[in-house]
């Protein structure tokens, strides 16, 4: 998918620790290359764009009654003040994504915006299914499972290292605990 040759990264920092990085992104990236695995983590990469996100809200609004509208406006809020606040650190980090600056990794699906820290799909994931759950909390395994796959296919796929994940989801978790902090449930 990625013809452009990689970028000189004299920004990026050197180190066993990004060593590490880097050399599990290549992996996972190796294996997305497969066709059956980078189909089925472009598919969940895509729903997790927003489309699974809005249909949950969606869902909850039609069949929830009151808490249901109540729950879809909590995650609504939330899902607002993630993406400005992901966007605001792509911006301040300018960190290239890994197809860009890694030699040997692919972009298995076009990116939506240039830079790689943090990932706003894992951002939006996590902070998305800590209110949710908050909400309804037999949705669990249904969204740690697919938020765990939304993580995973940003790396499969290229478009992020694993460290821009797991930043992610500290933020989202923490975001959506403030969320849930500053809105508390009704009992």
């Amino acid at each position: 998918m990625n013809t452009l040759p990689p970028l000189p990264t004299p920004e990026l920092p050197i180190g066993p620790r990004f060593a590490l990085d880097r050399r599990v992104c290549v992996a996972a990236n190796r294996w997305g290359a497969r066709r059956l695995v980078g189909l089925f983590f472009g598919v969940v990469s895509r729903l997790g764009d927003g489309i699974f996100w809005y249909a949950l809200m969606a869902v909850l609004a039609v069949v929830g009654g009151d808490r249901g509208w109540i729950a879809a406006a909590h995650m609504a809020v939330t899902g607002l003040v993630a993406l400005l606040l992901y966007r605001l650190l792509k911006r301040w980090t300018r960190r290239p994504r890994p197809y860009r600056a890694c030699p040997g990794v692919i972009a298995h699906v076009p990116p939506l915006d240039e830079f790689s820290f943090p990932s706003g799909h894992t951002l939006q994931a996590v902070s998305f299914s800590m209110v949710a759950i908050a909400w309804y909390p037999s949705l669990a395994p249904l969204l740690l499972g697919f938020s765990s796959l939304v993580a995973a296919s940003r790396v499969i796929l290229g478009l992020h290292y694993p460290s821009d994940v797991l930043a992610a989801m500290a933020i989202g978790g923490s975001l959506g605990a403030t969320s849930l902090w500053l809105f508390p449930l009704p009992i």
